[in-house]
């Protein structure tokens, strides 16, 4: 197309966003079809969830900080049952858990809060967030109308609201809680379980509405939450959805930002320019809240994460990474597009809009004041076609799957398929000088007072009440010297059937195979030939919980581990069915039980170094210490030549390693942003590990002598571990230059957009220290690629290099206009030109 959209810049001058009211007076909040009220002010409020447990507190700030100039007016967080009572009536509430320190940053950072109670999380979190002691609760059917359950949940869920109003957290308080959910997802449940459900939640709702907290409740996917509570929509669009009475406002509680990753699967991302369009669709169907699930994923630190199969980070592609570094561009442009919905919003809350076709997949809706504001929204669904509309006395030009915003119904001041943040490319860059390791190899066990037999098998989670991801099975085998595979040199046959996750099979000691299930089917089958002997053989089956299902009903009911049958083939008599003879069980290892990812364990046992040191060798134990590398960067270990296992950092658990669970092949072709998107559109990571780095909190690391211990099940080399710094390594930005129907604005203290400006690129190094050493690529003129792969167009200008050097070399960042004067006159009249740029950060 011979017209294209020029992208906006903001100048921010004095108070713009909804979050900096915050003050400490009582705040009174309502609602109505069109917005939500608070203290009288109508708002569209944006949100952004960041899960506290999955970050640590040095980084809180910096997240809400980040979220806070992002161009989001409220933080949303689950309450995490199983780390607040790991144990009946013991409560934890520090580190990670400090939820009340979390929230109250929050209200210094100028943020509101939606605090999800729950307390059923789900979340890709461990048994859904549930403690696993509520499973053994005599009589308890979790989620339904079970008078166990209720009891417990009302318990917690009474606990935490008065601890809350103890704070004076909840904005009638002059607190940051201006909306609290009770249940989560709960309507596919309610119609699975029929008239229980039914029962349960109206149950559930009037049980939050009598704690009379002062703040609106929520119940999302949930159709038929009573009156007062809003119910709500979770997905990838939301667009579609109506609240259940006219007077509610339309609120989608989750809009996810990609997906999560499993163990052995590839890495789901989803392009800005959906994201954006997502969210406008949203907004100009009568949207009052969006939240963005995640804003920050952060890891699954220790053995949180659920599913089962869930890896340890949580990235989720969310605007802030999982180190909580700036995503670029999808954190610069979804805040361009919450600036034009600010600017927006005066007309937005002021009632519905005047819906117009502009041909067969374009429409505009017009939403007006009484008081003359007038706003905007042109899309375009066709998921192939750029289209050319006509509205009001002038012509815009809309790429496909796109929506342009104009604030005053005539100047587009953004477009979700334009994108106009800069995109940063990250590396990480190793620091370490090489670990010096040392190993400790674990035996199977022994029968012994830490063993206990009985008849069968034991399901594993009943077993081992979730202290360990490990429980052993072991029995003994008797082979007759007479059997006729000893004397033919065939081997017997050994078949285990697993409800999950993983399992090593041992034989007299030996690794001899391993098996493992999935997300979508948990469950295995170890079947192949094993070597026996004449005489007694020991067989030790180490089975391995990877998180513990996260969603579905009946959690009392859910079960892992061998269940068998296990039967032995290929012998004289046939088939040996070993399922009901004497198993002797251990639950968890020896190296768990002696604390050796602890300073205080690694003293309990002989390791040894040097060449002694154990490589590919399951059951091995290995420590080495090292110092922290100077800077503030996020940290991060190189696992890739790891297989299976878990990773503490004195003392502190990282999470699970899986490294050797790698990604199909297939699966990662091209992502284009036009048209519907679900979790398996847009992959990554294809044939690779589905997690090769492990984030390493800073605040977890003293000056010198950090212990690092990792325990490893199948075998792997720790001299290929690294530590790694995560660092923006170049930054590209793409800006057209200026067109009459698509301006930038200048924004007033007002908040109001007062006049035209000309476009800039904006180019930043962040945060670290780096600055602009070099530019590696630009041009003004039409040139073509992608960051990273730029290349010169038919029209060029020649000082386009020197231009950059002149104002950005040597600087942290720089501003250049995007005008012909800028880059020493027009290279080509009478064609649209832009600008490409790459520079380096170092």
């Amino acid at each position: 197309m011979g017209l294209k959209l020029v992208m906006w810049n903001v100048l921010v001058v004095g108070v713009v966003f909804l979050g900096t009211w915050i003050s400490s007076g009582n705040a009174s909040v309502s609602y109505d079809k069109n917005a939500f009220i608070v203290n009288g002010h109508r708002k569209i409020l944006i949100s952004g969830s960041i899960h506290y447990p999955r970050s640590t507190p040095e980084m809180w700030p910096d997240l809400l900080q980040k979220a806070k100039e992002g161009g989001l007016d409220v933080i949303q967080t689950y309450i995490f049952w199983n780390g607040h009572e790991p144990q009946p009536g013991k409560y934890y509430f520090e580190d990670r858990y400090d939820v009340v320190k979390f929230i109250k940053l929050a209200q210094e950072a100028g943020l509101y809060v939606h605090l999800r109670i729950g307390p059923y999380a789900c979340g890709e979190w461990n048994f859904g967030g549930f403690p696993v002691w509520l499973k053994f609760v005599p009589g308890i059917s979790f989620r339904t109308d079970n008078e166990p359950f209720k009891s417990a949940m009302q318990k917690f869920t009474t606990m935490i609201v008065d601890m809350m109003k103890t704070e004076r957290l909840y904005a009638s308080q002059g607190g940051p809680i201006i909306l609290s959910q009770i249940e989560n997802e709960y309507g596919p449940m309610e119609y699975e379980l029929g008239e229980p459900g039914k029962a349960y939640a109206k149950w559930a709702a009037k049980m939050a509405v009598d704690l009379d907290i002062g703040v609106p409740w929520v119940m999302c996917k949930q159709d038929d939450a009573p009156d007062p509570i809003i119910n709500s929509c979770n997905g990838f669009y939301c667009d579609y959805f109506s609240p259940n009475k006219a007077y509610k406002p339309k609120m989608w509680t989750e809009a996810w930002t990609a997906w999560f990753t499993e163990f052995g699967g590839p890495v789901p991302y989803r392009p800005a320019e959906d994201m954006a369009y997502s969210v406008a669709k949203f907004i100009m169907n009568g949207g009052a809240f969006i939240n963005y699930y995640m804003y920050h994923g952060g890891t699954n630190f220790g053995r949180t994460s659920g599913g089962p199969f869930i890896s340890t980070s949580y990235d989720y592609d969310a605007p802030l990474d999982e180190f909580g570094l700036l995503r670029q561009p999808k954190w610069g442009h979804l805040k361009d597009l919450h600036r034009a919905i600010k600017l927006c919003e005066p007309a937005l809350v002021s009632g519905d809009p005047i819906i117009t076709s502009l041909g067969p997949y374009q429409e505009a809706r017009v939403f007006k004041s009484k008081s003359g504001a007038c706003a905007a929204f042109l899309a375009n669904h066709d998921q192939h076609s750029f289209a050319k509309v006509a509205f009001g006395d002038m012509h815009y030009h809309l790429p496909p799957w796109s929506i342009s915003i104009l604030p005053d119904c005539k100047n587009t001041v953004y477009n979700t398929a334009r994108v106009g943040a800069q995109t940063t490319q990250m590396t990480m860059t190793s620091v370490d000088q090489g670990f010096s390791w040392q190993s400790y190899n674990e035996e199977t066990p022994s029968y012994d007072d830490k063993t206990f037999t009985v008849v069968g098998l034991l399901e594993q989670i009943n077993t081992t009440r979730d202290a360990s991801d490990y429980l052993w099975y072991m029995t003994d085998v008797r082979i007759n010297p007479g059997e006729g595979f000893l004397k033919y040199g065939n081997m017997p046959w050994l078949t285990v059937f697993s409800a999950g996750h993983a399992l090593h099979v041992f034989i007299n000691g030996q690794l001899v195979g391993s098996a493992y299930g999935s997300l979508e089917n948990p469950k295995l089958t170890f079947s192949q030939g094993v070597d026996l002997r004449a005489g007694v053989n020991k067989i030790s089956l180490l089975s391995i919980a990877v998180g513990l299902p996260n969603v579905g009903p009946h959690f009392e009911t859910w079960n892992a581990g061998v269940l068998g049958p296990v039967t032995l083939s290929g012998l004289n008599e046939g088939s040996r069915d070993l399922t009901w003879q004497k198993w002797s069980y251990k639950i968890g290892l020896e190296g768990e039980a002696l604390n050796l990812h602890s300073l205080s364990g690694i003293s309990s046992v002989e390791w040894v170094q040097g060449s002694f040191v154990s490589q590919k060798q399951p059951l091995t134990w290995y420590k080495t210490t090292f110092d922290a590398p100077e800077g503030d960067e996020p940290l991060a270990l190189d696992m890739s030549t790891m297989s299976k296992g878990q990773v503490w950092i004195n003392g502190n658990s990282i999470g699970r390693h899986w490294p050797g669970n790698k990604a199909p092949d297939d699966g990662c072709s091209f992502c284009n942003y036009a048209g519907w998107f679900d979790e398996r559109k847009c992959l990554s990571n294809c044939g690779e590990a589905s997690q090769r780095w492990y984030h390493v909190p800073r605040s977890w690391l003293r000056p010198t002598g950090n212990l690092l211990v990792i325990f490893e099940e199948w075998g792997g080399n720790p001299y290929g571990i690294s530590l790694l710094k995560r660092e923006i390594a170049s930054v590209c930005a793409q800006m057209f230059e200026w067109q009459p129907q698509l301006m930038n604005w200048e924004m007033q203290s007002s908040g109001r957009a007062e006049r035209p400006l000309r476009p800039k690129v904006h180019l930043s190094c962040g945060h670290g220290g780096k600055n602009i050493s070099a530019i590696k690529f630009a041009s003004f003129g039409t040139p073509e690629g992608i960051c990273g792969d730029f290349q010169q167009g038919s029209c060029h200008a020649f000082h386009s290099f020197d231009i950059f050097e002149k104002y950005c070399v040597g600087w942290n960042s720089c501003t250049v206009p995007v005008t012909p004067e800028a880059f020493g006159g027009d290279p080509c009249p009478n064609v649209m030109k832009k600008v490409a740029v790459e520079v380096i950060c170092s």
